[in-house]
């Protein structure tokens, strides 16, 4: 009897299974769009989810709500209109964003930006104008700055501004 108390427990011991312990994921999945580095698409990109191009893109991109990153091997030759753009490729053309666009030092970007907020990198090229509006101010998604007016016209932050205080002279 006590050999097969121990068989059953060592059936036991077999049966049940090993310290196996799954990876668990923290939070939520993202929902990203991935455009491969052979892949060519021209035409109008629009969605609800975040978008990494590794490939080439001619046309427009509008991901008003969402992410769009430009990887090292991307081409974009279009206006982007995201909530936030990363740039490690190239990019020709108007980018307009919600929240804030990245140029990371191997990106490069020429044409015009309007954001809230912008970060270039020592390295990155930027060829174009820039306009930094306030986080208070209302995007209304139904006009587009950079469709309204030709880019030749397109707002222009001011480089010189007329001094708020009259200078002090010395030996007054």
């Amino acid at each position: 009897m006590l050999q097969s108390a121990e068989n059953s427990y060592n059936q036991k011991s077999h049966s049940s299974s090993p310290n196996y312990n799954p990876a668990k994921t923290v939070g939520a999945p993202i929902d990203q769009a991935t455009i491969g580095r052979t892949l060519v698409i021209k035409g109008e990109i629009s969605g609800s989810e975040s978008l990494y191009v590794d490939g080439r893109i001619e046309g427009k991109i509008s991901l008003p709500d969402n992410r769009v990153t430009i990887g090292r091997n991307g081409i974009v030759q279009a206006n982007i209109t995201a909530r936030e753009v990363v740039v490690m490729g190239k990019v020709s053309g108007n980018i307009e964003c919600i929240d804030r666009v990245d140029i990371r030092s191997e990106g490069s970007v020429t044409g015009d930006v309007i954001t809230q907020r912008i970060s270039v990198e020592d390295g990155a090229v930027l060829k174009g104008g820039i306009q930094v509006r306030s986080a208070d101010l209302k995007h209304d998604k139904g006009h587009n700055e950079f469709t309204s007016k030709p880019a030749a016209e397109a707002p222009k932050p001011a480089v010189h501004e007329a001094p708020k205080a009259l200078p002090v002279t010395a030996g007054a």
